[in-house]
């Protein structure tokens, strides 16, 4: 696929990279990466897992991320998407992995991942037919919602907050200030290659100045040396069970991550190409059968359920460098890190202001690229319905979660304690909800030899802008229908009114024409016109220009009547 370069990249998705830079990188995002480990921290500790658990859990969910990362950068054979969309653990897998562990321990947390995954590769099977569901806005609502969900717990790191201190602490808030004061300054005034480097510079200094203020302690220091250097993970104490109770919080957490991801994927996309108009879905589509493919490798293996990560997405824009180099090698570091303690625990006792303000500084990037996505299109008042009840239901979590918390329901519990969850469910069931009534038809009779190209002009501009169709698409569609009334006046192949019937519903531009009269000759039809030989037929190479201008063509015969459909993706 051809893209053009945004100049905001330093390094594209296709561009080589130098290996020290690419080094760097690489262990920026591993870095980044690493942060979401709380998470799983979180599921350890509600279950009453031991040290051993835990290092088993969190080395195994380093693992599952860098297999992740390296499925979504391959784009092979239908597998991943070739962007660099690196894998962590997934925060919309939190509720249901807290009611699995609550029930049945780290075995069944295990089993109902690896279960997940299942789900998530199947929706990738008919993601393609789902589009009018996985819309822009919704996307760009999942993504940003994503980003929102982080809030709570980045500022409450930032601002030195914990369950035995709920003040606010002024000696983090104080490192915090400087950590991702850093980071912003390096990225804002900095327009160099030194820019790249902006979180890892910003997270070296948290460090340090988080050690020499006594916020991180000598004994986190020697906790680190006390760690084997290299060392394989104990997996012989990993059980695996399933509970059918708990299939719909999982499935929806699935669905939750399945639609994140899908806007992860579509931000790979637009922010690598400077003429990005749409979502490929069969990229994405390939894209979520990685993605599922590592969420089931993660269970299997021992990890936590894992997904694309909109905070390292956010973080290669705001580095200028998405280059998929980049994915290979975080994906190696983040292998290399399960096999490494002494160097994993490095992230293990990172201090409370860097874990604030790190994703802090790619939440930024996340939220307003959900924005962008969600405004790429013209808003009319369903989208902003969908949106806005989405939005306030979404972020009503963290004002109303004592209310939400009385829900008795188990399978119902997770999904009312999640603003992303919540936003997600409101966002999908209120644009199935208003696909009624959306779709646009007009029916129109042209005449062969007498419809002139300004009349198809008018007709196509005019219902184009009464439907808000795109002008590129009216355009081709101009091209292509006068094309096919030239073909036909010229080869004669009707002289009654031909029927044509226009639908638009937003995803699609269908213009269905029928007549009776001969038929169409499709011999020839898929060869290039550039190779055509002399004697090709003006019926032939009408039918090869009309099929550069179209992203679909059909024709069919039922006796004497003629059918021929112009399809156009919107």
């Amino acid at each position: 696929m051809k893209r053009r370069k945004p100049s905001n990249l330093t390094y594209g998705v296709d561009d080589p990279v130098p290996l020290p830079t690419c080094l760097l990188l690489g262990l920026q995002h591993s870095f980044q990466v690493t942060t979401a480990l709380i998470f799983a921290m979180i599921v350890v500790q509600e279950m009453g897992g031991s040290q051993e658990v835990a290092g088993i859990f969190i080395s195994m969910s380093l693992l599952a991320g860098g297999i992740a990362t390296l499925l979504q950068a391959l784009n092979r054979k239908g597998i991943g998407s070739g962007y660099f969309a690196p894998s962590i653990c997934e925060p919309a897998y939190i509720s249901a992995s807290l009611l699995a562990a609550k029930i049945g321990g780290l075995p069944l947390v295990l089993g109902m991942t690896a279960l997940s995954g299942i789900l998530e590769m199947a929706i990738s099977r008919f993601v393609h037919r789902m589009r009018k569901v996985f819309t822009p806005e919704v996307m760009g609502l999942v993504v940003a919602m994503v980003g929102i969900s982080i809030i709570p717990i980045a500022v409450r790191n930032f601002l030195g907050i914990t369950e035995s201190r709920p003040a606010i602490n002024p000696h983090v808030l104080m490192v915090s200030i400087v950590t991702l004061g850093i980071m912003v300054a390096i990225t804002v005034w900095n327009k160099g290659k030194l820019r790249l480097f902006s979180v890892i510079i910003g997270m070296v200094t948290g460090y340090v100045v988080s050690f020499l203020t006594g916020l991180m302690p000598s004994a986190h220091i020697q906790q680190i040396f006390s760690k084997p250097l290299l060392a394989l993970p104990n997996v012989t104490q990993l059980r695996w069970s399933f509970d059918a109770s708990l299939i719909l919080p999982f499935a929806i957490a699935s669905l939750c991550a399945s639609v994140k991801t899908i806007g992860n994927l579509a931000t790979c996309q637009k922010i690598n190409d400077a003429d990005w108009k749409r979502p490929e879905m069969s990229n994405i589509r390939k894209g979520l059968f990685a993605d599922g493919l590592g969420m089931s490798i993660s269970g299997m293996i021992g990890g936590m359920g894992q997904s694309t990560a909109s905070s390292n997405i956010g973080l290669s824009l705001g580095t200028g460098a998405t280059s998929r180099q980049i994915a290979f090698t975080t994906g190696g570091i983040l292998i290399a890190l399960a096999f490494f303690p002494r160097f994993a625990e490095i992230f293990v006792v990172m201090p409370q202001p860097v874990m604030g303000a790190t994703p802090l500084f790619a939440i930024c990037f996340i939220i307003f690229t959900g924005f962008q996505i969600m405004m790429s299109r013209m808003m009319d008042s369903r989208k902003i319905f969908i949106l806005g009840i989405s939005l306030i239901f979404g972020l009503s979590v963290s004002a109303l979660l004592q209310v939400y918390t009385q829900i008795e329901n188990p399978w119902m519990r997770p999904i009312f304690t999640s603003s992303l969850y919540i936003a997600t469910l409101l966002a999908i069931l209120l644009t199935i909800l208003f696909q009624i009534g959306l779709t646009k038809r007009s029916r129109q009779y042209l005449e062969a030899g007498k419809t002139t190209y300004e009349h198809i002009r008018d007709l196509m501009e005019q219902h184009g802008a009464l439907w808000g169709a795109r002008q590129e698409v009216v355009n081709r569609a101009v091209s292509a229908l006068n094309e096919l009334m030239e073909m036909i006046s010229a080869e004669e192949l009707t002289k009654k009114p031909i029927q044509m019937d226009m639908s638009f519903d937003e995803f699609s531009l269908d213009l269905i024409l029928q007549y009776e009269g001969k038929p169409i000759d499709m011999t020839g039809t898929y060869i290039q016109p550039q190779i055509l030989e002399e004697n090709i037929s003006i019926m032939q190479l009408s039918l090869c220009m009309i099929r550069k201008d179209v992203d679909r063509l059909d024709v069919t015969e039922k006796g004497d009547q003629q059918r021929i459909v112009l399809h156009y993706d919107h």
